[in-house]
């Protein structure tokens, strides 16, 4: 074996390349490819041993452990789906995805187990609870067969009692065969499970690894949660170029700061929410001779943030990056383009197009705003049992703009994301907004990144989001929660509240001048893949002001006083 097809085999060629090269390291603790690639093989015996049908889902909910990337590299090797859930959900929310797509198979913690069990009465298809300890309670840990929850003839076990049972070969698993499912966290409703093939796994693995340049002699830090594609895209990324991958379950962001320089980290993905608290840190002197890279994905990289890491990390260089879940990954800007464009995402990333098209599917002509559309291996196969939300997003070509042209009879199918984008005359793709979060004020289009970006360039705000509040004059008006960076001195919300909006109108138009400033305690919430959660923060505005006594917005007052 000398090439990687399935998402396993990502595992099983490093191994076979460099057995003794480490894999993994947790705390102190490391794994190396060789023992990586025997305990997935015992994993995946194990599950054999269970009878996990051809698909089968087996979930995972750990925090970033072993035995997260084990069972996740050996459901597939079985013949199963694995699908990752956030550790941070609370356990009716892990019952909706277990329930949602059907999952036979759980492994998780005797802790969150005692957490979960309530919860799992309601989830009659889960056959099989795989404890990665012994439990607390007053039971009898080691027993191979106990009810779950409402299913008869289900079975708890440990770790070891599973990767102990005899070898039972896995089924016959092609490229096109779902891998996983990644459940969003989604602006409205409940969660989407995003459906992906070994083929966008691996492909997505190959493709950010020749841009990002990895190889064996790189160190990755895991500091995103694996539920999360550009997360879990770090374990599949070191796989394939043979590297480490030191898993990080932190706290605050110095101890991103300290994984960074005790592991001598080369390279570091993250979202931009991260970034601009790293980037307020003192960073270790020592970080920056080492730390070959950092990316941004999951939303813009605020250019004052930009440039505080580039000034700590002058000989990182810097990947700006736009991914969808529903693509695993989509555009980078290379790193000799951020001085001349810090404000792209950049071309497709290799083995991808990127198209920009009209509502009627026309290609959109040079900084004309049009859908970002995605085409290529690393299209995903739609949403679980979600036929209606499928159809909004996975979407035939029009026959002109597919490769092979009228001669082909079946349609190919593409990833139209609702993001709103631009390319330039040079071919570079600029974010403007999602369709749904754009704020319509006095006829004017406005996309809140942009809002959001012109306050981090005052220095003034930590962290802040921008949004649209109904408005009977000028269709909606748009609201500012923000935090205070408190390295600029203004410590009274009236003195920053004031620099605030005197910055504002020098540096915005009339029509994009905020009719509200609220500012609150930092930081802000996160939703469970690490984004400043926009819509909670909407959602908790909207709620005060429904509170009798509240304070209303005066967005009249507000504006003209602007």
């Amino acid at each position: 074996m000398t090439e990687s097809v399935l998402l396993h085999e990502l595992i099983a060629v490093s191994a076979q390349a460099r057995a003794q090269g480490n894999a993994l390291t947790l705390d102190g603790a490391s794994l190396n490819y060789g023992q990586l690639q025997e305990e997935t093989r015992r994993f995946a015996n194990g599950l054999g041993a269970l009878g996990l049908e051809a698909g089968g889902r087996v979930a995972i909910y750990l925090e970033k452990r072993f035995e997260t990337v084990i069972a996740s590299f050996g459901a597939v090797a079985a013949g199963g789906v694995f699908v990752p859930v956030n550790p941070l959900l609370k356990p009716d929310q892990v019952a909706f995805i277990l329930r949602d797509c059907n999952v036979r198979v759980l492994v998780t913690s005797s802790q969150r187990f005692d957490a979960l069990a309530a919860a799992l009465a309601n989830c009659p298809e889960l056959k099989h609870i795989v404890l990665t300890e012994a439990v607390t309670r007053g039971t009898v840990p080691e027993v191979a067969a106990r009810p779950v929850g409402a299913a008869p003839h289900g079975t708890q076990m440990l770790w070891h009692q599973l990767l102990d049972c005899p070898a039972k070969p896995g089924h016959r698993v092609i490229d096109t065969d779902v891998a996983a499912i990644l459940y969003t966290s989604g602006s409205t409703g409940s969660p989407k499970g995003v459906v992906l093939s070994h083929r966008n796994m691996v492909a997505g693995a190959k493709s950010v690894a020749s841009y990002l340049g990895n190889s064996e002699y790189d160190t990755l830090l895991a500091a995103l949660p694996l539920s999360f594609d550009a997360g879990f895209s770090q374990l599949t990324t070191a796989f394939h170029a043979g590297a480490r991958v030191v898993l990080l379950n932190y706290l605050m962001p110095r101890d991103v700061l300290k994984a960074l320089a005790s592991e001598r980290v080369t390279g570091l993905t993250a979202v931009p929410p991260l970034y601009i608290q790293l980037a307020q840190q003192e960073w270790p002197g020592a970080t920056g001779e080492h730390l070959r890279y950092f990316a941004s994905t999951g939303g813009r990289m605020p250019l004052d943030t930009l440039s505080r890491l580039r000034q700590k990390l002058p000989k990182a260089r810097p990947f700006l990056m736009y991914g969808l879940t529903e693509a695993f990954r989509s555009t980078f800007l290379p790193p000799e383009d951020v001085d001349r464009r810090p404000d792209s995402i950049g071309k497709a990333i290799p083995n991808a197009e990127i198209l920009v098209l009209r509502p009627d599917g026309a290609e959109c002509a040079a900084d004309e705003p049009g859908e970002l559309v995605h085409r290529g291996p690393l299209v995903g196969l739609g949403y679980w049992n979600d036929a209606a939300k499928t159809a909004e997003r996975f979407k035939p070509l029009p026959r002109d703009l597919t490769g092979s042209r009228a001669g082909l009879q079946l349609p190919e199918i593409a990833v139209f994301s609702g993001d709103t984008v631009r390319r330039d005359s040079d071919g570079f793709l600029y974010f403007v907004g999602r369709s749904d979060d754009m704020i319509k004020t006095s006829g004017y289009r406005v996309s809140p990144t942009e809002v959001e970006e012109i306050l981090y360039s005052t220095g003034l705000v930590a962290e802040c989001v921008a949004f649209g509040v109904d408005h009977p004059q000028w269709g909606q008006a748009i609201q500012i929660i923000a935090t205070n960076d408190l390295s600029t001195g203004t410590s009274g919300e009236n003195e920053l509240e004031g620099a605030l909006l005197s910055a504002c109108r020098t540096l915005m138009p009339a029509y994009m001048l905020p009719a509200g400033i609220e500012l609150v305690p930092g930081p802000l919430p996160r939703n469970p893949n690490g984004k400043i959660d926009r819509n909670l923060l909407t959602r908790q505005w909207f709620e005060r002001r429904a509170t009798p006594g509240s304070r209303e917005l005066n967005g009249a007052q507000r504006w003209t006083s602007l």
